[in-house]
């Protein structure tokens, strides 16, 4: 019990800082678990779900103060959810470790720009046309390579959307709504295995409530814009430097 206690304690802590960014607690939860010495699959789809979890409940005070944009976030699931299969079926054709490099170039390309590009405000100036283009082209993108790499679209959708534009916190409502269904659809896919812990799964579920409420809520209602950005901005350089620990890995040992 004590080693889920501290995985709800770990999983609130992260959950509070990544929901400010838009995206889900899984890629740093599942090694954390597997740290605890928690079984992969357990790992792999109670984190999934408590990414649903969370940003389901940030989403609630997002929606309620109109900072998703349902225009393009529609969309973006939508086309995300069909291209991710096809972005799954071609990376069991290609070198994965090259196009996970190439990510993490992108990444740390990501984070670069929102720490010191200042892009103008243009998503209110958007008609519907385009806001409906966008989320097409950035689901399609963001679908593929998340099913290609094995890792969250959210980390592409979040910092294309602000280089289009679109104010940070808005950036980051739209892509945390996005990733309700893309978690969910992951956990899915692991819960026929039957590895779930109950009661891993409530106490690292009340945890998670309550970073994303947190989180949101110092999102939505006490950082300015510039420190969301900024705040996204560290949060990819973090996901980079992760990634790059988990290719390098192999090698060291």
């Amino acid at each position: 019990m004590l080693t889920y206690l501290i995985a709800a304690v770990i999983t609130f802590i992260f959950t509070t800082v990544l929901t400010i960014a838009g995206v889900g607690a899984a890629f740093i939860l599942i090694p954390i678990f597997l740290m605890l010495k928690i079984p992969l699959l357990t790992a792999m789809s109670t984190a999934l779900l408590l990414n649903s979890i969370a940003m389901i409940f940030a989403s609630i005070g997002y929606a309620r103060d109109r900072l998703i944009v349902w225009k393009t976030a529609l969309p973006i699931l939508l086309i995300a959810s069909a291209l991710s299969p096809l972005g799954a079926r071609t990376a069991e054709h290609l070198p994965r470790n090259v196009l996970l490099w190439l990510f993490v170039i992108f990444l740390i390309f990501a984070g670069s720009i929102m720490l010191f590009y200042e892009a103008k405000a243009k998503e209110e100036k958007y008609d519907t046309k385009k806001l409906i283009g966008y989320g097409v082209a950035v689901g399609g993108v963001a679908g593929y390579l998340g099913g290609l790499l094995g890792v969250g679209g959210g980390n592409f959708i979040v910092p294309v959307l602000v280089w289009l534009g679109f104010n940070p916190k808005k950036a980051s409502a739209t892509t945390a709504f996005v990733v309700i269904f893309s978690s969910l659809s992951g956990f899915l896919g692991h819960a026929t295995t039957g590895n779930m812990n109950i009661w891993l799964l409530l106490l690292c579920a009340a945890g998670s409530i309550s970073g994303a409420l947190l989180g949101s809520y110092l999102m939505r209602k006490k950082m300015s814009r510039k420190q969301v950005k900024m705040a996204i901005g560290i949060i990819l350089y973090i996901i980079a430097l992760k990634m790059i620990w988990d290719l390098l890995k192999p090698l060291l040992t």
